[in-house]
């Protein structure tokens, strides 16, 4: 499809700032933002000139749009007032701060972004969508991208005190798995699925979550963060991985609670 070329071609141009960006600055974090804010675009593009009916459409410029912006604003705080990311920093020590390679995964970053245009393919050609789906389909949104937030804010928030400096937030929704802002994330996948359920491409949508799910069990989301996490807070994370679920939440282990009860 035409439009996939034009998106992958406006990502390959931001990534390749976002690599211009972090050389100056020393700090590759800004890709994770320029990742937001391209697949976000990507859905305001496809909403704009897809051939579906105007209400997916719209709702898919809305939905898609706000999920990437509210995502790009929030890791850009983080990148421009903090150093870089522990994650990032390991993999500019491990390949020598060799610049091809970092721009390499740039571009990497840049396919990606196209993967992740492809469910709103889907609903940007959806020749209509019943009220009930769209309800649904602004329900889990509504769900997934407040509980993502409630979830960034809760860490920040933990983050920012020094007492809390080498040591693991279990509180609020972090006290229920491991990674509640990554559970959201994927969670918010399901938005596009149930726009494009009239779509004759209606199958591509599950490209969403299968991907995100993959992406964030096993290849640049939990490994990476829970290794830096066990590299930077040591036995209390070895602690935390035992007794609190990794992605989906639920109750932690009792002896999580007595652990905290005699604190």
């Amino acid at each position: 499809m035409k439009m996939l070329w034009v998106i992958w071609l406006y990502a390959a141009v931001i990534m390749t700032w976002g690599w211009w960006w972090q050389r100056r600055h020393e700090n590759i974090g800004v890709v994770d933002v320029l990742w937001a804010k391209g697949v976000g675009a990507s859905a305001l593009l496809l909403a704009l000139l897809g051939t579906g009916a105007s209400t997916p459409r719209i709702a898919l410029a809305a939905l898609g749009g706000l999920w990437g912006t509210r995502l790009a604003l929030h890791l850009w705080r983080r990148v421009r007032s903090e150093p870089e990311d522990g994650r990032y920093r390991h993999l500019r020590q491990y390949w020598n701060g060799h610049q091809g390679k970092i721009f390499g995964f740039f571009q990497f970053q840049a396919l990606l972004i196209v993967l992740f245009a492809l469910p709103f393919v889907a609903v940007s050609v959806a020749p209509a969508t019943h009220v009930g789906w769209l309800i649904a389909a602004a329900a889990v949104w509504l769900l997934s991208v407040g509980g993502e937030a409630l979830a960034d804010r809760q860490l920040a928030r933990f983050r920012a005190d020094p007492a809390n400096k080498g040591t693991t937030c279990r509180q609020g929704l972090w006290r229920y798995s491991r990674h509640p802002n990554y559970f959201f994330e994927w969670l918010h996948w399901f938005t596009y699925v149930l726009l494009a359920v009239q779509s004759p491409l209606w199958w591509l949508a599950w490209s969403g979550p299968l991907v995100m799910y993959v992406f964030l069990r096993w290849v640049s989301g939990i490994p990476f963060t829970e290794a830096q996490a066990l590299r930077s807070r040591g036995e209390d994370y070895r602690h935390y991985q035992r007794t609190t679920p990794m992605l989906f939440p639920w109750f932690p282990s009792r002896s999580s609670s007595r652990k905290e009860m005699s604190s």
